[in-house]
């Protein structure tokens, strides 16, 4: 997997040097905190957080388990008039 493709794909392709510089790709990223986050200068809380969501996602896929929550479950649909 290349994470400057991945970075991208979530619209935070700005942290691709920052990444690069410290040699994270795929087998650092699951290792990544909070923390190691802020420590790489990802300030922004939403795009630490949304990365770290992203890093559980590959995890996920990598394990090969099935999402928890089937996505039709998730749409609200309209209910009839009886």
């Amino acid at each position: 997997m290349d994470v400057v493709i991945w970075l991208r794909s979530l619209g935070l392709g700005k942290y691709e040097a920052i990444f690069r510089e410290n040699d994270i790709d795929e087998t650092v990223l699951p290792s990544l905190t909070h923390e190691n986050l802020k420590e790489l200068g990802v300030t922004s809380f939403g795009h630490r957080v949304k990365l770290l969501d992203a890093i559980a996602a590959l995890r996920s896929d990598a394990s090969g388990e099935a999402p928890s929550v089937d996505a039709a479950n998730r749409i609200e649909r309209p209910k009839r008039a009886s």
